[in-house]
């Protein structure tokens, strides 16, 4: 194993959450997030998006809605130079207690297994203490809790992760 990467929350941190956006026309990117992702990208680091999307399991939007809002995102990244290399998620509710579902690993261990990543060199951006405790659990030692919706301060975290 010797792949790192940089993962990723969904919305919040790739895009503007005003609540389960499923819609294209609801999709609005964060301030930041592609340079962000070609920095990481170009210092070898895969991109991975980890997201819980409850909406689906709560019947407010398919699996297929997701789908194809997902490979339109992916298609937006790629337009701009940026491989996203997978998208997990889980559409498990809270209750659930899924273990794909963050706080919980599941979705970060098996990007690990997939990629052979080194989770201890790799970097998780999340807006919700769900995404942290994630971290935290999967052995992932740089992980950032950022404020929703805000700019990307893709200097800022380089520099923590680069010191």
């Amino acid at each position: 194993m010797g792949n790192k990467a940089l993962f990723l929350d969904r919305d919040g941190v790739v895009n503007m959450d005003t609540g389960y956006v499923h819609n294209i026309d609801d999709f609005v990117f964060v301030e930041g997030i592609f340079e962000l992702c070609l920095k990481f990208q170009d210092n070898g680091y895969l991109i991975i998006i980890v997201t819980n999307q409850s909406g689906i399991g709560r019947g407010l939007f398919t699996e297929e809605d997701f789908k194809v809002l997902n490979d339109w995102m992916v298609e937006q990244f790629k337009e701009r130079g940026v491989h996203i290399d997978k998208v997990y998620y889980s559409k498990a509710l809270p209750t659930e207690h899924c273990f794909r579902r963050k706080p919980n690993p599941g979705m970060l261990l098996e990007a690990r297994n997939e990629f052979q990543l080194r989770l201890d060199q790799s970097v998780l951006v999340g807006d919700k203490p769900t995404d942290i405790m994630a971290a935290k659990y999967a052995g992932i030692k740089f992980h950032f809790k950022i404020k929703t919706n805000a700019k990307v301060d893709m200097d800022h975290l380089w520099d923590m992760v680069h010191s």
